[in-house]
């Protein structure tokens, strides 16, 4: 499938007040004088460092991740021309193989990237029985793996990803409604492995995640329960451009949904503490104090 990348128009600044060093944990850049890896189902325009940073201003997103996009497969030029333009406000996740050599890693963690992406709905340049190998590979790094798997595999894999010596990040709230399969496993699945502190869960593009259905109302229940049980393994990302959408969203109307689902104090942990942790950002810089009053002499 070839998907239009069409962003989403200027709109409206972020629905609330962004804490300090929110970061956008799933964003994709396509460049189109570099070749797509053969076989590619989505094969975007233009996403460009210019054009997310002007949403990153709108929103208020100060730092980002960085993912390699499946349009690519192991090629990383375009991953690594975006981690230095961005600098040191962004973090990279790329792809690798079994064998992907030791100058390789080097080069990819020289430029920000943390982990590593396994994409077995767009599949093409990674394999489930690649899992254990690369958990392996990457475990001296401290990197993580991120994985987007439809739902009616994640079920049968929670054995699998918790034993692995790696964290594990899944995508997209998990598919939760996307896949055919009735949510309550998925939803039970998902809480067991994050309660297991492994693993955490990308609110990110709810779009796929519930296909067809109105996105807000029917992820309220489930955000919740991990909000409640699992509220430190929570991560959110924009999916910007939105390449398997024909009809871009609207980033701002996206975000909305984090206020309905999460308070002021959670949106701090998921927007900020939690990726700092996850993807090794320093802690926001505090704003100055006010200078102490000299007490009242009686």
């Amino acid at each position: 499938m070839t998907a239009r990348a069409r962003h989403a128009p200027p709109g409206p600044a972020a629905p609330f007040d962004m804490p300090a060093g929110a970061c956008d944990c799933h964003m994709h850049l396509f460049d189109p004088a570099l070749p797509f890896a053969p076989g590619a189902l989505l094969r975007p325009a233009e996403a460009s460092v210019a054009q997310y940073r002007r949403l990153a201003g709108r929103l208020g997103i100060e730092r980002n991740v960085l993912v390699q996009p499946s349009s690519y497969g192991r090629d990383h030029r375009v991953l690594l021309a975006g981690l230095r333009r961005l600098g040191g406000s962004a973090r990279g996740v790329a792809v690798i193989d079994p064998h992907a050599s030791p100058a390789e890693l080097q080069v990819l963690r020289d430029h920000g990237v943390v982990g590593v992406r396994f994409n077995l709905v767009q599949a093409g340049a990674t394999t489930l029985d690649m899992l254990e190998p690369v958990a392996r590979r990457i475990e001296p790094l401290g990197w993580h793996i991120q994985l987007h798997v439809r739902s009616t595999e994640l079920v049968g894999l929670t054995d699998r990803i918790l034993a692995l010596p790696v964290p594990l990040v899944i995508d997209h709230f998990a598919r939760v409604h996307a896949d055919g399969v009735a949510a309550g496993p998925v939803e039970d699945t998902v809480a067991r492995l994050l309660a297991s502190r492994k693993v955490w869960l990308k609110l990110s593009a709810p779009y796929i995640a519930a296909p067809g259905l109105e996105p807000a109302a029917a992820l309220d229940g489930f955000v919740r329960r991990l909000a409640d049980a699992s509220p430190d393994r929570l991560v959110w990302g924009t999916d910007w451009p939105h390449v398997t959408e024909p009809d871009p969203p609207d980033d701002a109307a996206l975000m909305q949904r984090l206020a309905r689902w999460l308070s002021p104090g959670e949106r701090q942990r998921v927007l900020v503490d939690n990726p700092a942790r996850l993807y090794r950002f320093p802690a926001p810089a505090l704003p100055p104090s006010l200078p102490s009053q000299p007490e009242a002499t009686p």
